[in-house]
């Protein structure tokens, strides 16, 4: 059982926010020793620089892939990520811009596999959110930012990567326990998790008979830097206590989800889902 830290109120005005500024840090640290289970792979992560994004990109270097790391302008995150990629024996290519600009998707894809010559997987996980109770108080600038990095990102880095993507290649999605609950003051971000959900299986049934596997994580309470950067105090005061474990989960217990689907371990896994989310009981 892993221990539930104390999370004391904490506000950060900016999306996305910053990890080194959290209190108490996330947990991004893999648990075991690797065995080689992406050796030689490729992966291009979205959302790499910090969250679960980093625990993914730590775990998969671990396991023997390179990864490239597009992230939007966290360049500090984005640094330290790099430096715990490299600490695990392998390479990291940074990538900064937003992936919600077509032109911006294309290019970091492409950037990628001209450094490292392939691409074997891809992770789009990348978001935002914002509180939004009140629906006619959503501004039209707030719904098309969620969308642009939710959703528009998601098709973008998808269209670049699959000229690049050969049988056996593994596209994973991030979704949420909200796509499937519904959540009463996340309805944009909520609604642009249904559909990277709906998008996810969508895909598999578009690419399985080219042997390109396509799946999802719906992770539930985790302690990233969406919590500070999108709740107030009060709300991020204990954040995570409410699910059936009493606590939130941490990155590093999420981003074991990501390598079993793209690992030979997942390979009769497509178009489907795993919840990583405390126990909490949704329609799969």
């Amino acid at each position: 059982m892993t221990d539930a830290p104390d999370i004391p109120g904490q506000h950060q005005d900016k999306m996305p926010a910053d990890e080194y500024k959290m209190d108490p840090a996330p947990d991004y640290t893999p648990r075991h020793p690797g065995v080689g289970k992406l050796k030689d792979k490729v992966a291009f992560i979205t959302g790499g620089d910090s969250g679960i994004g980093r625990a993914v990109s730590v775990l998969f270097a671990r396991e023997g892939a390179k990864v490239a790391i597009a992230y939007l302008d966290e360049d500090k995150d984005a640094e330290e990520t790099k430096r715990l990629v490299e600490e695990e024996g392998s390479e990291a290519l940074l990538i900064r811009g937003d992936l919600g600009v077509k032109d911006h998707a294309t290019k970091a894809v492409e950037e990628a596999v001209a450094h490292f010559g392939k691409l074997d997987i891809l992770i789009n996980n990348a978001a935002q959110q914002w509180i939004d109770e009140d629906l006619t108080e959503l501004s039209e600038e707030r719904l098309r930012r969620v969308m642009d990095s939710n959703v528009m990102a998601y098709f973008f880095c998808t269209q670049a990567a699959l000229p690049h993507l050969k049988e056996g290649a593994s596209i994973v999605n991030t979704t949420s326990v909200n796509a499937f609950k519904g959540n009463d003051t996340l309805i944009s971000y909520s609604t642009s998790r249904g559909a990277s959900l709906a998008f996810s299986r969508s895909m598999a049934a578009n690419l399985v008979d080219k042997g390109i596997r396509v799946n999802a994580v719906a992770p539930g309470p985790v302690w990233t830097p969406f919590i500070p950067g999108s709740m107030p105090d009060e709300m991020v005061e204990g954040f995570g206590s409410g699910s059936p474990m009493g606590r939130a989960g941490q990155p590093w217990e999420i981003a074991t989800a990501y390598l079993f689907l793209c690992s030979s371990d997942g390979s009769f896994y497509t178009g489907q889902t795993l919840h990583p989310n405390g126990g909490m009981r949704v329609g799969a």
